[in-house]
């Protein structure tokens, strides 16, 4: 079977596609998936690109869709060609968090979807959405859960609240869709006019170009009546963290999952504290948040927006596009 492996020390260059054998049968809890699709998430880049040390070797992606080809003794949730999507954390399956670093976390602690084939326990997988591609499934292990979890299982998320989205990843633009698929406004921020004018078309009720407003914190305070937003999903970091505390309304809730200007930074901790406003971390979310996660999205008929696809053997090209920062939504391998 092909195979992606990314050779010590890291880097797009030592992405090495190769053919290895196949995984065989599954064991007892266990189904062989032959994989389709993968998509690309800022981690997945990190461990690529080197930044984060790896095992030479390593098979990267943490996200992967396919169908099941076989079944091992005692599975009975899924059968011989069924669709199915990974989980971020295979051994998180409910219940509260318990994992804080990627140790289990396919495609950087242990090896990936970069491949055609993979024998896993059952768990490690739930179905795809009805209707969806693999490509499109893809999509929700990372940035989907992540999203979801923000604003639905962290933030409680109601009709009627006020989301503030960051940017145009793919956490932020699933973020906005589940935010207007449940009955929430949505305020949106970009340093693109022209990615501004795509929020708009996915429902975004007002966006700030946050190159020319540097202050934005207090415009999305100005568009919500003086009061702030309800929820934050803040990708960020540090670079951001003020401004999306200047934009939350008193008693609101940020939901800290970037770090895309840095690791660390000064936070303006007396305002924080005047807010009344939760500030949560949180890296995607369990097995459980992503089968409700699934069953909320085909009532609500939402679509992932995908802005390419590359086949395995362009995985460094893929990564090299995501580096530009000129894409909008997610970006996927498909084979």
């Amino acid at each position: 079977m092909k195979v992606v492996a990314l050779k010590s020390p890291g880097g797009l260059d030592n992405l090495q596609l190769s053919e290895q054998e196949a995984p065989g049968e599954p064991g007892p809890g266990e189904i062989r998936v032959r994989l389709h699709a993968s998509s690309l998430n800022f981690h997945d880049y990190l461990v690529a690109a080197g930044g984060i040390p790896t095992d030479d070797g390593r098979i990267p992606m943490s996200d992967g869709a396919g169908v099941v080809e076989a079944v091992g003794e005692g599975v009975e949730e899924f059968a011989a060609g069924d669709a199915v999507v990974s989980t971020f954390f295979p051994s998180w399956l409910e219940g509260p968090a318990r994992l804080g670093n990627f140790a289990t976390t396919p495609g950087d602690g242990v090896d990936g979807y970069a491949r055609e084939q993979v024998v896993a326990k059952a768990t490690a997988f739930t179905r795809q959405p009805a209707g969806w591609s693999h490509a499109e499934s893809a999509t929700l292990t990372t940035a989907g859960l992540t999203a979801w979890r923000a604003l639905v299982v962290d933030g409680g998320l109601k009709a009627g609240d006020t989301v503030l989205v960051l940017g145009t990843g793919g956490v932020s633009i699933f973020a906005l869709q589940f935010a207007r698929m449940m009955g929430a406004r949505v305020i949106a921020t970009s340093s693109s006019d022209e990615k501004l004018e795509r929020l708009r078309e996915l429902g975004a009720e007002h966006t700030i170009n946050y190159r020319e407003d540097p202050e934005w914190g207090r415009t999305v305070r100005e568009l919500t009546g003086g009061e702030g937003v309800d929820q934050v999903v803040e990708v960020g970091g540090p670079g951001t963290l003020p401004q999306s505390i200047e934009a939350v309304r008193i008693g609101g809730h940020i939901a800290l999952i970037g770090v895309l200007t840095g690791g660390a930074g000064e936070v303006p901790t007396a305002k924080l504290m005047a807010r009344q406003a939760s500030l949560r971390g949180l890296i995607v979310g369990s097995r459980r948040h992503q089968l409700e996660m699934i069953r909320a999205i085909e009532v609500g008929g939402l679509k992932p927006v995908i802005d390419r696809e590359f086949p395995l053997e362009a995985i460094a090209d893929a990564f090299r596009h995501q580096e530009g920062g000129r894409h909008f939504g997610k970006i996927c391998l498909t084979w």
